[in-house]
């Protein structure tokens, strides 16, 4: 991007927590304008006062399991900013309890409606908001995760998800050329964050043993969403791993 780093604005979803706040306040002490979103107010006023961004930092509770909210989440970005240039589209959940032969429909639908339709709502509403400004275009990294590369046991909704955001992520970098939109996906592994705490304690391994895994600073997250985010439009890390460097992944099964 040719524009400096104090007029870009950026939408992070889930940024009340782990990685989005970890990217949002990467973001925000670089000098971007970032608009934080997320369902609970709390932790977005969290990360706006952890970040003492003042006026570069704006958090708008939103449902992205709700198309009309992530609509208005996209309005107010544009009435506070004038525009949109990055969405790190995160937000995002685990997968029920134990096995999936005994989740119920609801269960699964959760995961799906997060993490997948979630997902597309963000896209949408980027491209829709980048493509109609000026200057045209953006960039947009979705967070896929380790597990579109290799499953963990008890995963089905969360794995399945993930594979159909790399999906997403494929057909929307292919279809965001024409207008500028620059999009890739960062897959990430063993950050350490609330929901990976479990990683310190042991969790089930392919071999069904269980295991403590290696994790690494979730900082490290956002400083690599902050590096793709920085490329100019005329390149683009379609996918970005970023791993605990001793995690079971290379060598699993």
């Amino acid at each position: 991007m040719s524009n400096p780093a104090s007029s870009r604005v950026a939408v992070v979803t889930g940024a009340g927590t782990g990685i989005g706040r970890a990217a949002a306040l990467a973001l925000l002490g670089d000098g971007w304008r970032v608009v934080l979103a997320g369902r609970r107010p709390e932790p977005l006023h969290e990360t706006a006062q952890a970040s003492a961004a003042g006026e570069r930092v704006l958090a708008v509770p939103t449902d992205v399991t709700d198309p009309a909210a992530v609509a208005a989440l996209f309005e107010r970005a544009v009435a506070a900013y004038g525009r949109v240039d990055l969405l790190f589209n995160n937000a995002g959940i685990g997968n029920p309890p134990g096995p999936f032969e005994d989740w119920t429909a609801e269960q699964w639908r959760g995961v799906v409606d997060v993490n997948l339709n979630g997902m597309f709502y963000g896209l949408q509403q980027a491209f829709r908001t980048m493509k109609a400004q000026t200057p045209r275009g953006g960039r947009i990294i979705n967070n896929g995760s380790i597990s579109v590369h290799a499953p963990r046991p008890n995963s089905a909704a969360y794995t399945a998800t993930k594979h159909a955001v790399a999906g997403l992520t494929k057909t929307a970098a292919l279809d965001g050329r024409k207008y500028d939109i620059a999009v890739g996906q960062i897959d990430v592994g063993n950050a350490l964050t609330e929901l990976a705490a479990a990683f310190t304690r042991g969790v089930p391994q392919a071999n069904g043993e269980i295991a403590v895994e290696p994790v690494m600073d979730v900082n490290i997250v956002g400083q690599s969403v902050l590096y793709m985010a920085n490329l100019p439009l005329e390149a683009n890390v379609l996918f970005h791993t970023v791993m605990a460097t001793k995690m079971p992944l290379v060598g699993r099964g």
